[in-house]
């Protein structure tokens, strides 16, 4: 089941084109990352999908609901926290969940009955009797999610939670997001944290420019830049050796190698999974090349990330 799509979505400022024809599928119960420079469209794109703003064209659906011809029934469904704190710093913790309660309906009793589920469940009760002034950032920046789960949502959008806070913080906010998907709750986050993503998200979208310009898992993502082979030649190996070399790594990958000589270091492209390590030393020493050092190494989220968005800033200039 999907349970956030959107097709061709667009929305322009003026003369700035915010979304330029968005397509995006969320499966319910995963964890899906939206990462792009600033300015990109990752926050318009929340917005749109959380009925704060009209699209100019497109189509979107969450939790099964038309957020044009539904929105009620989207904000029914829905949490969503920003990037700012929206709690209020001289009540306590418990007061804030409470305010919440009442304010959604849910009397009284359930409200104070959810207030204490909820503090109890992550991880905030010794402190919820203290005013939130006096809490960490990290703490409050997870009362504010909790703000949003008062009424448990099927689908919760997060922009840029755990922006400013220290590292500490942002493995809480991590644990407790990785916490919700397991109850079955369908999250949408936008970072500028690549760690954040490959740690936690099922799915890894990346915007730019207002265009999806790649998505798949963390891993797939990566798959799709290959990994490299980098051979090291021993002390005092000359031209003769990094030639020889560069001919069997060329015989190998089919590909011809990068040579940094004074380094003494050659590298390659490899297509992902094609190779192992062992296969690559053997047939090295099958080569007679005297490889001082030799690794395959997999591309990390960094540079999938700026692979993608140089290349569609500069189709866009």
């Amino acid at each position: 089941m999907t349970a956030i799509e959107a097709e061709g979505l667009r929305k322009a400022f003026g003369k700035v084109a915010a979304l330029r024809g968005v397509d995006l599928a969320v499966p319910a119960g995963s964890v899906c990352a939206l990462l792009g420079p600033n300015g990109a469209g990752k926050t318009t794109a929340v917005r749109v999908l959380a009925t704060l703003t009209s699209p100019d064209g497109g189509s979107a659906r969450v939790a099964g609901h038309d957020v044009i011809r539904e929105p009620d029934k989207v904000r029914a469904a829905i949490g969503l926290a920003g990037q700012h704190a929206a709690v209020d710093d001289d009540l306590t913790g418990r007061e804030n969940l409470l305010i919440l309660g009442l304010m959604l309906h849910l009397g009284r009793r359930r409200a104070r009955a959810r207030a204490t589920e909820l503090l109890d469940c992550f991880g905030l009760a010794d402190a919820a009797d203290r005013l939130v002034k006096t809490w960490s950032g990290g703490m409050r920046r997870r009362l504010d999610l909790l703000a949003s789960l008062i009424v448990a949502p099927e689908v919760l959008f997060l922009d840029e939670p755990t922006t400013g806070l220290d590292p500490r913080s942002r493995a809480e906010i991590w644990s407790t997001v990785r916490s919700l998907a397991a109850g079955g709750t369908t999250v949408l986050l936008t970072t500028q944290y690549l760690e954040e993503a490959d740690r936690i998200a099922d799915r890894i979208v990346i915007i730019d420019a207002g265009l999806v310009t790649a998505q798949g898992t963390p891993d797939e993502l990566k798959n799709s830049l290959g990994s490299r082979v980098d051979v090291v030649l021993g002390d005092g190996a000359g031209g003769e050796a990094l030639t020889a070399a560069a001919a069997v790594l060329r015989d190998i990958t089919g590909s011809q190698p990068r040579v940094e000589r004074e380094a003494r270091r050659l590298t390659v492209p490899v297509a992902a999974g094609t190779m192992t390590l062992l296969e690559l030393v053997r047939r090295l020493d099958a080569g007679g090349i005297d490889a001082a050092d030799a690794s395959i190494r997999r591309p990390t989220l960094d540079e999938v990330f700026l692979a993608q968005t140089e290349s569609e800033t500069e189709a866009a200039a």
